[in-house]
């Protein structure tokens, strides 16, 4: 099957923007008084802000009344954040080279708002490599849901069959498989033996292992 779009995550994958949103988020909680373990955080990784704070809200019984105002908070923090302080994650440039000397289609599909998508773009130098960008801020569901997938696909006039979703986030990973995408995970380093990954139809350490080998495996 001859595979010609490629559709990347944003957070995580090509900014090393978790650290930031993890501090952020953690910012945010802390004002409710609620500390996350790692491993709980890690569990909604991929998840739109307003569905992150529901859920803690939810298990930690805080008043979910306060999430409009927690929400633009947050982002506002993150997005300072971010531009002051995130780098590109190893080989961007060079996966995108890639894909765009073989001719794919090239999107980006994101759990991100779009005002945060701009500052990343703009701050990594790579807008220029997208045909189209699809962010689920205002769509009724986000990922693990696949339609911000489906909707970016469905702007680059592709067949799911002949897309390939990179993604570093499980909630990511399962939005992708959803639309019938193949997917290639890219965990961070204390996740990455992890089970679930199995999921995936390749796994791999960085964007920098990614080439003609891994393409054909696909």
């Amino acid at each position: 099957m001859q595979l010609n779009t490629v559709i990347f995550d944003m957070d995580g994958l090509l900014i090393d923007s978790e650290p930031c949103w993890q501090e952020a988020g953690m910012e945010t909680l802390l004002q409710f008084n609620v500390t996350l373990t790692p491993v709980q955080y890690h569990h909604t990784t991929g998840l739109r802000t307003r569905e992150w704070l529901d859920y803690w809200f939810s298990h930690f019984g805080i008043d979910k009344g306060t999430i409009p105002a927690a929400e633009a908070a947050l982002h506002q923090n993150v997005i300072e954040k971010i531009r002051t302080k995130a780098d590109a994650l190893p080989g961007v440039k060079e996966v995108l080279e890639f894909f765009k000397a073989k001719n794919f289609h090239i999107g980006l599909a994101t759990s991100s708002p779009l005002a945060l998508v701009n500052v990343v773009t703009d701050k990594l130098g790579i807008g220029n490599y997208f045909e189209t960008i699809a962010s689920a801020e205002h769509l009724p569901y986000g990922k693990p849901h696949p339609q911000v997938y489906m909707d970016c696909m469905q702007a680059l006039s592709a067949n799911p069959l002949h897309c390939i979703a990179f993604e570093d986030s499980f909630n990511g990973l399962i939005a992708a498989k959803a639309a019938r995408m193949k997917c290639v995970s890219i965990p961070v380093a204390t996740q990455y033996d992890l089970p679930k990954w199995g999921a995936a139809d390749l796994k791999l350490h960085s964007l920098l292992e990614f080439g003609e080998a891994q393409l054909a495996s696909l």
